[in-house]
Order: structure tokens, then C-alpha cells, then sequence
């Protein structure tokens, strides 16, 4: 992602939300000084042209997670729970640290490659998590440098989404994705919807 294309969106995030960019940047730096090395080639030895599959974290990923194939997995934070629970690891956990931790550590340890996300809500959980985790990138919203990137995107879900598209997966397939799920709050909707619209943008 271009982050001069990838900016105006993010003002219109900052905008809406009412985040502090100067935060986002404090965590992004905080995130930089604990990762050892950039592990931006290994991302794409995984996803470069092979077919992926994104689990999102809908109540409905639990009934189509019998679509999962052969494909690259890649789970977006709080679905890593349910996979765990069907007895699949994740190749890939995109993840800001709200999703149960310990599942994290666990499917960590047996492989799946972290994308850590740092904003200006998350700083107290990448200091205590990122120690622990093997096989970590990082990413931020704002902008990107040294080891720190941006490859479009907001929540957990979409990020997944503009990943794949940036590493040149050969085909993406999305389940437990619900923009229309209303039973979330207000922000969460909010949320939604900005998910909804990009990563309709991004696969149109």
C-alpha cells in the first residue's frame, strides 16, 4: 500500500473515531523497538501466490469453517479462538491483542505467524504480548518505517483482506465475515462498515 493513497482514508478514520495520530505513531515506535528483525520476506514465502482463506470473527465462522480447503489460513484475531476450538492452527493471525491472549501464545507456539497491529488503544497489551511471540510484523495505520509497515486497512478483519491482496495471493476467500450483524454497538457497527467498504474497494 501506497501510503500516500492509504493517508486521506486514515484522516477520515481519525476523524470519525476521534483517535490521536500522535498515539498511533507512540505505539508504532514502541512496536519497532521490540521486534529483532523485519520479517517481511517469510509473510510473503507464505502468501505469495497461494490460494488464501480469511476467517473473520462473525458467529458464523463456526458453520463455514467446513469450506476451508487447502488453502493459506488467516485468521483475524478473536477467530483464532474458534479455530483453535475445531483443531486448526491459523498459518497467519493478524491481530491488535483484544482476542483471547492465551490462544494466541498457543497457536504462536505451534506456528502461526504473527501480524502484530499497534494503534494508540493497544500500547500497554504490545508491551506485555510482543515479548512473548516468535515470528512477528508489525503494522501500523499511520506511517510506515524500518520494520514498522502499513499495508492498508482498519480492523483485524480488512487488514487480513489488504494483506493478501499486498503479498499477491493467487485467490481470496473470505468466511465468518457479517457487516450487517447489528447486534454489535455503535462504534463496532461504525467499525463494520468501514470494513465492508474497503475491502469492497479493494477486491472490485
Amino acid at each position: 500500500m501506497d501510503y500516500a493513497r492509504w493517508e486521506p482514508i486514515y484522516k477520515e478514520i481519525l476523524k470519525e473515531f476521534g483517535f490521536d495520530q500522535k498515539k498511533d505513531d507512540e505505539a508504532a515506535e514502541i512496536l519497532s523497538n521490540m521486534i529483532q528483525e523485519d520479517k517481511v520476506t517469510d509473510l510473503y514465502n507464505l502468501l505469495e501466490e497461494k490460494d488464501v482463506i480469511i476467517c473473520g470473527g462473525a458467529p458464523s465462522l463456526q458453520d463455514e469453517l467446513k469450506e476451508i480447503k487447502d488453502e493459506v489460513v488467516i485468521a483475524a484475531d478473536g477467530a483464532t479462538s474458534v479455530l483453535i476450538k475445531n483443531g486448526i492452527i491459523a498459518d497467519v493471525i493478524v491481530t491488535d491483542l483484544d482476542g483471547v491472549i492465551g490462544d494466541l501464545f498457543y497457536s504462536n507456539r505451534l506456528g502461526s505467524f504473527m501480524v502484530v497491529h499497534a494503534h494508540g488503544d493497544n500500547i500497554k497489551m504490545l508491551k506485555k504480548v510482543v515479548p512473548e511471540l516468535t515470528n512477528v510484523l508489525g503494522t501500523t495505520q499511520s506511517e510506515p518505517f524500518d520494520n514498522i509497515h502499513n499495508f492498508g486497512g482498519f480492523t483485524d478483519g480488512d487488514r487480513c483482506v489488504f494483506i493478501a491482496k499486498s503479498f499477491n495471493a493467487r485467490t481470496i476467500k473470505l468466511i465468518g465475515f457479517d457487516f450487517d450483524d447489528r447486534s454489535v454497538n455503535e462504534t463496532k457497527k461504525k467499525k463494520l462498515d468501514w470494513a465492508h467498504k474497503l475491502i469492497s474497494k479493494l477486491l472490485s
